[in-house]
């Protein structure tokens, strides 16, 4: 339906495709070529690379979905991608007209916290997101079992792996807590009783070198201090902020990043360098205009 409804409404200056919605990709690309207005994928994830490690499509179908992609990409008159890895990845294939615009957070709506009590009986890890494939969380929660009582790990969402996580951190006895996903201002009230922020990815995926977890920029922005469980882009990102500590996704170097923590709670006070880093970098109005600039200059581009 999305084609039909797009011819018959006005016509656009620009016509913008997001990814990983594969089958608007497909619809976006011929509405650009019926209207005969410029075309902007917008690729929010690594795609094909993504898929290719997560194997969601295999054999013949696979080859089939990779092409597709890429001859969208390639005539596409402008791609936009939200880290600069994945830009560079696409130069490398070939592509010319890649730009960068990341994913951003309005820093107006998120108040810094006061940083965690200097004592405290346990130490307090938080993970808010996504519990599937990506997101390697048996780690945390085996990490969490070898400290003990020491902390107290809180898995905030949800995802096709959340009932096998529930049922390792039984079988373990690891001090972890489920809860259902929230949304508005409760997501502070997690963030407050939080004394470090877990950020990760799984590490033997090959896409995940140019991919930036969601939740990121907003853990920056509250002041937490960060678990980092990444690599590549996402991991540059962290150390640049220093609002942390970047581990390997190891059972054993999570563990004893936690226990350092609780025995040196000090280390959990970050200051404002992590909110520093998202207004410089990733403050949401900025990058809303600078991609506005992007548009009009295909627009101009085609109107020539």
């Amino acid at each position: 339906m999305s084609v039909p409804v797009a011819a018959m409404g006005p016509r656009p200056d620009v016509v913008i495709v997001t990814v990983p919605s594969l089958p608007i990709l497909g619809a976006g690309f011929v509405v650009s070529r019926l209207l005969r207005r410029p075309l902007v994928v917008d690729m929010r994830d690594a795609w094909p690379d993504i898929a290719r490690d997560a194997r969601i499509v295999r054999g013949n179908a696979k080859s089939l979905v990779e092409l597709v992609i890429i001859a969208i990409q390639v005539r596409a008159d402008l791609v936009v991608t939200v880290t600069y890895g994945f830009a560079h990845t696409l130069r490398e294939r070939g592509l010319k007209n890649v730009a960068t615009v990341t994913n951003g957070i309005d820093m107006a709506v998120i108040r810094a916290l006061d940083p965690p009590p200097s004592r405290q009986d346990r130490l307090e890890v938080l993970y808010l997101g996504n519990h599937g494939e990506s997101q390697r969380l048996d780690v945390p929660i085996r990490a969490a079992a070898l400290v003990g009582q020491g902390m107290r790990l809180t898995l905030v969402g949800h995802g096709v792996e959340r009932n096998r996580l529930m049922a390792l951190a039984a079988e373990l006895g690891a001090p972890v807590e489920f809860h259902a996903p929230i949304h508005g201002p409760e997501i502070m009230d997690y963030y407050e009783r939080a004394d470090s922020c877990i950020v990760t990815l799984r590490d033997d995926w090959k896409s995940f070198d140019t991919t930036i977890p969601s939740k990121t920029y907003e853990v920056l922005s509250v002041g937490r201090h960060v678990t980092g469980i990444v690599k590549g882009e996402a991991r540059t990102i962290l150390e640049d902020a220093e609002a942390g500590h970047v581990v390997a996704s190891e059972v054993k170097a999570v563990a004893h990043l936690w226990r350092t923590l609780a025995e040196n709670r000090e280390l959990l006070r970050v200051g404002e360098k992590g909110r520093a880093w998202v207004k410089n970098n990733a403050n949401v109005q900025a990058l809303g205009e600078a991609y506005i600039e992007l548009l009009r200059e295909v627009a101009r581009e085609s109107r020539a």
